[in-house]
C-alpha cells in the first residue's frame, strides 16, 4: 500500500497507495515503515519525498478502522520515524492533507503544496482530536492562537493560507512531485535538527493563562455541550506548557477519553449517515440511486420572495443558467437587487467572481418555456400553487421536471394538475436557501425514479445534503417539528415559562430554544399557515373550544400573541421583549408572564413545577415517537435519513447524532416507558401514545440502530 522508487538519481520517492484518498489504514502505515527503511538504507539516496497517488496526498485515518482492534504500526510511531530520519524528508501535498495526512506531513522536515491543495485537522468534527502529534506539532510550528483556531473548528485552509500561516514552506502551480524533488535535492546534506518540529519551543505569550481561559470560554459557548473542542484546547495547552514527550502523552490520554465517548459514536454515525442518504432507496430496499438524472442546462424559479431569491442564488452559484420569474413588478425589482447583493457577498467570501450573468429576470411565465427544470417557490397556499402548476403544464416543454418548494403541502395534489405527474417532485429548501445545507427531496406515488435522481443530483451540485423522503403532510422534518412545538406550548399552559423551556433545550445543545427561535423567524409565519389550515373552524382564540381541535388538545397561545401584534423580533415583542423592533437581544417580558397567568386562570389551569427533564422528555420524545411512525409508514427509508434531516435542517446538536440516534443512546425501553407515562397524564394528546414500531423494537430486545431495518421489514407474525 506504499511504493518506493528512486528518481533523479538521488531522491527516494515513497508513494501512498490506497484509493480514493490514500487513507492511513494498517497496510499503508506498514508500507510507509518498510519503504522508509529502504530509502534510508539506499546509499545513493540523499533525500526522500513522500507523496500520494492520483493527485491526492492523504485524507487521514481510515475511519472504517474505528472501533476495531488496531493492527499495524501506530501512526505516532510512523511519524516519529519520519521525523527522526537522517535524510531530509519532503511532503509533496496535492489534493488534500487532512487529519492524519497533515500530521504525517508535519513529521516531514519540509512541506510543499500545490496551490489548489487543502489542509486541515478536522478530527473535532468526528468527536476526536488530532492524536498523532497534531495538537503538539502545529502550535510549535504556527503559534498557539492560529493552531487553536484550526484544531478546535476543524476548518480546512487552502495552500495560500497554509503558506501564510507557516504550515508549508512552498506553494507551486506546477507538478507538485517534480517541485518536491527539486526541493529535496536542494536540501540534501543540510542539518536537520532545526527542521524537527517536535523539538521546537512553543511560543509562550506573556498572557498565556488569559489566552487559554478566554479560548476555553469561547469554545465552550460555541460547542454547546460537545466535549471534543474542549479537549482540543486542553491538548494545545499541554503543548504550550509541557515538554513534547509529556504533551504527546496528554494528547493520548485525552484521545482515549474522547474515543470511548458517546459523542464520538454519535458524530461518526452521522458521518456515515450523511454518506448513506446519498445512496437513496425506497423503504422496501429498492435502489433508485442507480437511475440516471435528466440533463439540466437551464433552470427556472417561479416566485422571488425570500425563498425564491435564495434558491436563485444557490442555482446561479452552480454555473447553471437561471430564469427568475416574478409577476409583481415591485417584488421583481427588489429581488434583482437582493439576489445581486447575495451573489456578490458570496463570491467575495469564496474569492471568486460573482455569477450575475447566469440569471435573467422576467415578469412573464412564458420566459420559462425552454427550461429543463422549474422550481416553484410561491407562497405556501395550495390553491395558488395548483394554479401555478396548471400554468407550468401549459407553458413548459415536454419532459421538463417540475419541482415545488412546499414545506408541507401534498406534492401529489400538485402533480395531479399536470399531464406528466411522474415528472413532479418536491424540493423543500430551508431558509436561507443559499446557506442552509439540507434539501428534502419529496417523491409521491407517481414520481419517477429519474425525477428523484435529477433533484438529488441538482441538490448535490448546489452543495446540499439531499435526503429523499415520501409524501405526507410536513414530510419528515416539519411533521416531527410540529409535535415538538406543540409540547413546548403545552408546557407553558401547565406552568413553564419561555425562559425555562429555552434554557433546557439550549443546555441540551440547540443553538436556540423554541421560543427564541420563534421570535427570530416571526410568530406570524406559522400563524398565517395555521389560519389557512383552519379556515371554517371555530375562531382559534375564543372560548374553551380554542383548546380543542378535532377532538385533540390545541394551544392557541401563539395565535393570541399574534392577535396582539407581537410577531417577535420584527415588532420588538413576542415571547420575549426587545429594546426596539428588529432588536436581537431577548429579555424576559413581565407582560408575557402576566398574560400566561391570566390565560391559565381563564381556562382553569393550575400552574405546577416543571423541571428541565420534563421539558426535554416531552419535547424530544414526542418528536422521536413521530419519527418511529414515519419509519413505520415508509416515509423515510431508515433512521439515518431522519437524523441527517434534523442535524442539517433543524440544528439538532451534532454531538447527539440526531433524534433517532439519541433514542438509541438513551435506551428504547426508557423512551417507551416515559411516553407511556406522559400519555397517561395527557390522554387528550394522542400522539404521545407510543408507536407500535417502538414497541416492536423494545420487544425485539432493543437492537442497535444499525439493525432497526430488520425489525421494520419483519412481519408482525414473525416477532
Amino acid at each position: 500500500m506504499a511504493q518506493y522508487s528512486r528518481v533523479s538519481g538521488t531522491v527516494g520517492l515513497i508513494t501512498l497507495q490506497n484509493p480514493p484518498v490514500n487513507a492511513l489504514c494498517a497496510a499503508v502505515r506498514q508500507g510507509i515503515v518498510e519503504m522508509l527503511k529502504k530509502a534510508l538504507s539506499d546509499s545513493k539516496v540523499k533525500s526522500v519525498v513522500i507523496c500520494g497517488q492520483n493527485g491526492i496526498f492523504c485524507g487521514g485515518a481510515d475511519i472504517k478502522e474505528f472501533g476495531m482492534n488496531m493492527s499495524g504500526p501506530p501512526l505516532v510511531q510512523v511519524i516519529h520515524a519520519i521525523e527522526d530520519a537522517n535524510k531530509p524528508m519532503v511532503a509533496a501535498i496535492e489534493g488534500v492533507a487532512l487529519g492524519g495526512g497533515l500530521e504525517l506531513a508535519l513529521g516531514c522536515h519540509y512541506r510543499i503544496a500545490h496551490s489548489k491543495a487543502r489542509l486541515g485537522l478536522p478530527e473535532v468534527i468526528l468527536g476526536l482530536l488530532p492524536a498523532a502529534g497534531g495538537t503538539q506539532r502545529l502550535p510549535r510550528l504556527i503559534g498557539v492562537p492560529a493552531a487553536l483556531d484550526l484544531i478546535t473548528t476543524g476548518r480546512h485552509v487552502i495552500a495560500a493560507e497554509a503558506l501564510q500561516l507557516g504550515i508549508v514552506d512552498q506553494v507551486t502551480d506546477h507538478k507538485t512531485v517534480d517541485a518536491a524533488v527539486k526541493l529535496a535535492q536542494s536540501v540534501a546534506g543540510k542539518p536537520l535538527d532545526a527542521r524537527r518540529i517536535s523539538t521546537y519551543p512553543c511560543a509562550r505569550p506573556s498572557d498565556l493563562d488569559a489566552l487559554f481561559e478566554g479560548e476555553m470560554q469561547k469554545v465552550r459557548q460555541r460547542a454547546r455541550g460537545a466535549i471534543a473542542p474542549v479537549a482540543c484546547v486542553q491538548a494545545v495547552q499541554a503543548a504550550a506548557t509541557l515538554p513534547y514527550t509529556q504533551g504527546i502523552e496528554r494528547e493520548k490520554e485525552l484521545m482515549v477519553t474522547l474515543f470511548t465517548s458517546g459523542q464520538a459514536r454519535a458524530l461518526q454515525y452521522l458521518f456515515f449517515s450523511q454518506r448513506a442518504v446519498s445512496k437513496w432507496s425506497t423503504p422496501s430496499g429498492a435502489r433508485w440511486d442507480t437511475s440516471k438524472p435528466g440533463p439540466i442546462h437551464k433552470v427556472a424559479v417561479i416566485g422571488l420572495g425570500t425563498m425564491g431569491r435564495g434558491i436563485t442564488v444557490a442555482l446561479a452559484q452552480t454555473g447553471l443558467s437561471v430564469v427568475a420569474v416574478e409577476t409583481q413588478e415591485k417584488q421583481l425589482m427588489g429581488a434583482k437587487k437582493a439576489v445581486s447583493n447575495m451573489l456578490e457577498q458570496g463570491a467575495k467570501r469564496r474569492g471568486v467572481a460573482p455569477t450575475l450573468d447566469k440569471i435573467s429576470y422576467s415578469p412573464n411565465i412564458q420566459a420559462i418555456a425552454d427550461a429543463d427544470l422549474v422550481i416553484e417557490a410561491v407562497f405556501e397556499d395550495m390553491a395558488l400553487k395548483k394554479q401555478v402548476f396548471q400554468q407550468l403544464a401549459a407553458v413548459c416543454k415536454p419532459g421538463t421536471f417540475l419541482c415545488t418548494n412546499t414545506s408541507s403541502l401534498d406534492v401529489d395534489q400538485l402533480a395531479s394538475q399536470t399531464r406528466s405527474p411522474e415528472l413532479v417532485v418536491g424540493m423543500h429548501f430551508f431558509a436561507p436557501a443559499h446557506v442552509m445545507k439540507l434539501l428534502e427531496v419529496v417523491y409521491g406515488p407517481r414520481t419517477s425514479p429519474q425525477a428523484v435522481a435529477t433533484a438529488m443530483e441538482l441538490g448535490k451540485k448546489m452543495g446540499k445534503v439531499s435526503v429523499a423522503v415520501g409524501n405526507c403532510q410536513g414530510f419528515v422534518g416539519n411533521r416531527m417539528l410540529k409535535l415538538y412545538l406543540e409540547q413546548a406550548f403545552f408546557l407553558l399552559e401547565e406552568g413553564a415559562t419561555p425562559e425555562l423551556v429555552d434554557r433546557a433545550l439550549e443546555e441540551f445543545g440547540f443553538a436556540m430554544g423554541v421560543f427564541r427561535m420563534s421570535d427570530l423567524s416571526g410568530l406570524d409565519v406559522g400563524w398565517k399557515v395555521r389560519k389557512g389550515l383552519m379556515l371554517g373552524e371555530t375562531d382559534v382564540s375564543s372560548g374553551q373550544s380554542a383548546r380543542i381541535r378535532q377532538g385533540c388538545r390545541y394551544s392557541p397561545l401563539g395565535d393570541l400573541l399574534c392577535e396582539q401584534g407581537r410577531f417577535g423580533q420584527k415588532t420588538g415583542q413576542g415571547w420575549y421583549q426587545y429594546d426596539k423592533p428588529g432588536g436581537r437581544v431577548a429579555s424576559s417580558d413581565p407582560w408575557l408572564h402576566s398574560f400566561l397567568e391570566s390565560y391559565r386562570a381563564k381556562h382553569g389551569l393550575v400552574a405546577r413545577h416543571i423541571d428541565h427533564q420534563e421539558v426535554l422528555e416531552r419535547c424530544l420524545y414526542a418528536m422521536i415517537n413521530e419519527g418511529f411512525r414515519i419509519l413505520e409508514e415508509g416515509i423515510a427509508a431508515g433512521p439515518e435519513d431522519i437524523d441527517v434531516i434534523y442535524v442539517f435542517g433543524y440544528s439538532w446538536p451534532r454531538h447527539r447524532g440526531g433524534p433517532m440516534f439519541y433514542a438509541d443512546m438513551v435506551g428504547l425501553a426508557k423512551v417507551l416507558e416515559r411516553l407511556e407515562h406522559y400519555q397517561q397524564a395527557h390522554p387528550d394528546v394522542p400522539y404521545l401514545q407510543p408507536c407500535s414500531l417502538l414497541r416492536r423494537l423494545v420487544a425485539s430486545g432493543s437492537p442497535p440502530i444499525q439493525r432497526w431495518r430488520e425489525v421494520i421489514k419483519k412481519p408482525h407474525s414473525q416477532l
